[in-house]
This record gives C-alpha cells, structure tokens and sequence, in this order.
C-alpha cells in the first residue's frame, strides 16, 4: 500500500463495487463508489457505474447527475447520453430522453443501445413503423443480442402483423433457448394465427416448470376455449383467476375467445359478467 493508500484504496473498493453490482446489490456498490468518488471526483468508472446502480434503484435524479459529470468529461460519451436518457424516460421527461437517444446516435453511430431505447420510445408514442426502423438498425448493429429483436416481436404484434412477429420470436428463441419469454410469445402469436393446438403445446412446455404462471394458464385457457374446449378451459381460467382475479375478469370479459362461453353460468361467476 502506497504511503496515503489512495490508489491501492481506490482500485480495492471499485473491485467490492463491481462484485456487489454483480451479486445485485447496487446500494451497496453505490455507497462504495461515492467513496471511490471521494479521492478522485472524475474516476469515470465509478461515475458511470454509480449511475447505472441509481438507475436500478430508480433513483433517476441522481443517476442523471452521475452521467451530466461524465459528459463535462467527455461530452460524447455515448453510453453514458444513452443511460441518462433512461433516467430522463423514468422521469417522464420523454421530449429529454429522446434527444439524448438521437446525442448518443450522433455521437456512436455503432452504439445499439440508443437505437433500442429510441425505439422502445416510440413505439410508446404509439410511432410504431417508426420503433421499427430505430429497432431493425439495433439488430443489425448487435445481431447477437436478443432484446432489439424480441421488442421488434411485441411491436409487429401491436401492428397485427403475426407471422412476421412469430418468426422474430422463433429467431430469439432458437437462438436464446433459454428465453422464456419469447418461447411464451410464439405460443401468443401461435394463438393469434388460430393455430391454438401448437399454442397449447408451447403453454405446456412453459407450465411443466412454471406451473402456476398466471400469463400463461390464461393463455392457455383461451385456447382451449377457442377449439371448443369448454370445461378445460374453464378450469384453467378458474386457477387463473384464483391466483390474479382483477387483471384476469378484466381481461376475460373482452376476450373474443370467450364470447361463446359468455351464457355460461360458471364463466359468468368467475368473471363477475
């Protein structure tokens, strides 16, 4: 250790920091980076994870100050613009959050981050032809990742355009097996195309090791009302409501799937019709 231990003190805590950012304990991290902070106020990579850790905690005030000290920095530091335009979106300031997207994009042109957030922005906005462009040039840049393109998904499927948002999910998912989300998607899309029998073969394959996901026994119920298949769907829709009764009869009473069963005195004491 040197004679005041400032360096070696310095390296020590940024080294706990980042172990408590990996085991997710960011108010610990954040604690230790002010420490870093305190013996040399332009360490950028305390500022910037400090920031990222008071995203996580929404403290977003914070997190924008971290990223507005980095900028005097370096003031085209793209994912450092990108970050506080996260912050800016949780605030609600959202004209602000777009310009630091659009900052980040000029200043990184090759920074997918922005182009997602951008897009993520927009389709929010309800722009969503535009989302696509910004999220089509996030999975070009980064076409390993899956978030550009599993987004990409929920948009087509806002859009009604099913088979194109099938095949992003089937690209996520076969590329990420792992994700179950968008393995949940197919099974959605799946549904939307009235292909119910293969959505129900997804929602099975989910519930072997989710059993009580409540998205999902809905989902499934829905099918099973679809092909005619009352009393399952019914029982399903019972342990749905069971485990989430207020979003579940809320959505039950304005899905078409379930029109027929709408004279049904079951489906209509489960859903309070």
């Amino acid at each position: 250790m040197g004679l005041f231990g400032s360096k070696e003190d310095s390296e020590d805590l940024m080294y706990q920091a980042m172990s408590l950012i990996e085991k997710n304990q960011p108010k610990g991290a954040i604690i230790l980076f002010s420490k870093v902070l305190k013996q040399d106020s332009k360490n950028i990579s305390a500022l910037y994870n400090k920031g990222l850790a008071l995203n996580q905690i929404k403290k977003y005030s914070d997190a924008v100050t971290c990223f507005d000290l980095l900028l005097e920095i370096n003031s085209k530091d793209a994912s450092a613009i990108n970050n506080k335009g996260i912050a800016m979106a949780e605030m609600g300031n959202i004209q602000g959050a777009s310009e630091c997207y659009d900052m980040a994009i000029k200043a990184d042109p090759k920074y997918g981050p922005s182009y997602f957030n951008k897009g993520v922005l927009l389709d929010k906005l309800q722009d969503h032809e535009d989302a696509l462009n910004y999220l089509d040039k996030a999975i070009s840049i980064e076409p390993r990742k899956p978030n550009a393109q599993f987004y990409k998904g929920i948009v087509l499927g806002k859009l009604k355009r099913h088979e194109e948002a099938l095949n992003c999910f089937e690209n996520v998912h076969k590329k990420h097996p792992s994700h179950m989300d968008a393995l949940f998607h197919i099974g959605i899309e799946l549904a939307e195309l009235e292909n119910h029998k293969k959505a129900i073969e997804i929602f099975d394959k989910i519930l072997a090791n989710h059993k009580d996901n409540v998205n999902v026994i809905y989902a499934k119920s829905r099918s099973k009302s679809a092909l005619g298949e009352f009393p399952e769907s019914l029982e399903l829709l019972k342990k749905a409501v069971n485990l989430n009764p207020k979003t579940i009869r809320t959505w039950a009473k304005e899905e078409k799937s379930f029109e027929k069963l709408h004279n049904n005195d079951q489906f209509r004491k489960l859903v309070k019709l």
